[in-house]
């Protein structure tokens, strides 16, 4: 039997945000520890990490700026839901971010049914939050999508399906995303356990072969850099 990620590499045409931008208009992004031109920039601060990301689209002609998969990030250091004394610090992403305006549309990546969905509030977290099952042969499997309105949600149930390229969402705000500048986290997921609406997108050092290996790189659906 091929894996999924072999089986992903056959699939064509699969984007999550507004189906009218070309590739051609995504740059790549550098949200790590390791990008120096970030400590000019207070990325805790939603408004101020929102005006870096439009003057960084603007100076390159570009619509999207994309990136973040099994990234070392200092951004979340603000909030204890991934840094308490209680636990290993979380700081490593494991989806793929899509920055552009609130307000866009988000689209289903493949055929398939909500699994769950939820409004995850903490300071950091994804707020609205829409998880998707997929069959894909004999693999199931799931997709992420957060950092959504609050409407994406509102009549929203179980069970719901939606085609491939359908709209599922719109991206939510810095009032209602986690107080972030807009985006859609989007994350592919083997295996959920027992989550419901929700799952880790950021893992910590010691965990993080069992979630690569769980959560594939999601370049493998896009294909936005080949």
């Amino acid at each position: 039997m091929k894996s999924l990620e072999t089986l992903f590499l056959d699939l064509k045409d699969i984007k999550v945000i507004d189906n009218t931008i070309p590739y051609s208009k995504y740059i790549p992004f550098d949200l790590s520890v390791s990008n120096i031109a970030l400590s000019q920039v207070d990325i805790s601060n939603a408004k101020d990490f929102e005006n870096y990301i439009e003057n960084l689209l603007l100076k390159n002609n570009a619509l999207v700026a994309f990136g973040g998969y099994n990234e070392i990030r200092g951004l979340y250091k603000r909030s204890t839901v991934f840094n308490n004394s209680n636990s290993e610090e979380r700081n490593i992403h494991i989806g793929m971010d899509l920055w552009i305006k609130s307000g866009t549309a988000v689209l289903a990546a493949l055929d398939g049914k909500v699994h769950s969905f939820q409004y995850n509030q903490n300071l950091g977290d994804y707020g609205p939050t829409i998880i998707l099952e997929h069959q894909l042969e004999n693999h199931t499997f799931y997709t992420l999508y957060g950092h959504l309105s609050l409407e994406s949600i509102a009549s929203l149930k179980v069970g719901d399906f939606f085609a491939k390229g359908q709209q599922l969402a719109s991206l939510g705000n810095p009032t209602v995303n986690g107080d972030y500048s807009p985006h859609l986290h989007f994350q592919i997921i083997k295996n959920m356990d027992s989550n419901f609406g929700d799952y880790p997108g950021v893992c910590s050092k010691s965990k993080l072969d069992y979630y690569l290996e769980n959560c594939p790189d999601p370049n493998l659906l896009l294909k936005i850099l080949l």
